[in-house]
């Protein structure tokens, strides 16, 4: 007799073609335990190979419907999202359309087919006034992108189906085809230039290697987790400690660095200041384990070498 092998779970990202996305697809796919499919507006703009790529609009609550049906998938990770907090206090309309709207359709999606769904959120879901913040913490958002992303939450915690909220802090990390700069690559490049640059040490975060962030949401996809997680780095640092790290990293001139603080800064968004999660319910329930901060800076200093070959 004849044993029909399990078919393995079938996953969906969205956001694919973004930071998170783009680690994802990676480790799932080398993980080897998935049908990955990912999703991204427009066309795959991913190097690796051996997943399934299709086009979504997750505004469009019709496409939604229609992939999410046709597919059928058993996890979804809600990774993308409008994360220029400038940008979404500037243009409300629009963030409120990918951050509130679009994870409402997705949501919904989810119910229909019992998906287990894994929502990305954030530190700026707090004020900043008493971070570091465990799971239980209340939030109190200080700009209009942490209060679209605290509406999502409330969104998931509702959900008809299985859910579990990954909370994660200033991710930083390369991926292919990504313009976007992060706090190690914009003080390299600054140093190694001779500019003088001044860096705030009154924003303190634990900030996230993109890999970590990746693993974090996979370990929660497979063991279906349920709940809010933090899932962040474990290094409490303001940015001026990460910039002094990443200039001692590459041997660069730290007397270059001015140390200031955010009243110096004109933003249309309120930043919160002291944020950064703590993450024992991640290491004791997932077995999370994130790099340090300076490791990550290694791992990047290898992207960075790879990418210019």
């Amino acid at each position: 007799m004849s044993t029909q092998k399990p078919s393995k779970p079938k996953i969906l990202i969205t956001g694919a073609n973004g930071l998170l996305g783009q680690k994802l697809v990676e480790q799932l796919v080398e993980s080897g335990e998935f049908v990955v499919i990912a999703t991204g507006k427009g066309p795959n703009r991913l190097s690796t190979e051996g997943f399934l790529y299709q086009s979504l609009d997750i505004t469009n609550r019709e496409e939604v419907d229609q992939v999410i049906g046709e597919i059928a998938p058993d996890t979804i990770i809600h990774g993308a999202a409008m994360t220029n907090v400038d940008q979404c206090e500037l243009n409300q309309e629009a963030c409120v359309e990918v951050n509130v709207k679009a994870t409402e359709y997705l949501v919904r999606a989810a119910e229909k087919v019992k998906a287990h769904f894994v929502f990305v959120s954030t530190d700026f879901i707090f004020s900043g006034n008493d971070g570091p913040y465990d799971e239980e913490a209340t939030p109190d958002p200080v700009n209009f992108y942490g209060e679209t992303k605290l509406t999502g939450e409330e969104l998931v915690k509702n959900a008809q189906t299985t859910w579990a909220i990954a909370r994660t802090v200033l991710v930083f990390g390369i991926a292919n085809d990504l313009s976007k700069t992060n706090i190690i690559l914009w003080v390299k490049s600054s140093l190694e230039a001779g500019k003088v640059i001044n860096v705030v040490d009154d924003q303190v975060r634990t900030p996230t290697l993109a890999e970590d962030l990746a693993l974090g949401c996979i370990l929660i996809a497979k063991q279906k987790a349920e709940g809010i997680f933090n899932i962040s780095g474990s290094d409490l640092l303001s940015a001026y400690d990460m910039a002094m790290q990443t200039a001692d990293y590459f041997g660069l001139d730290k007397t270059l660095i001015n140390k200031t603080d955010s009243t110096r800064f004109t933003q249309p968004a309120k930043r919160p200041l002291k944020t950064g999660f703590s993450i024992e319910k991640a290491r004791k329930q997932l077995g999370y384990e994130p790099k340090t901060f300076r490791a990550g800076i290694g791992i990047l200093a290898k992207q960075i070498i790879l990418a210019s070959s």
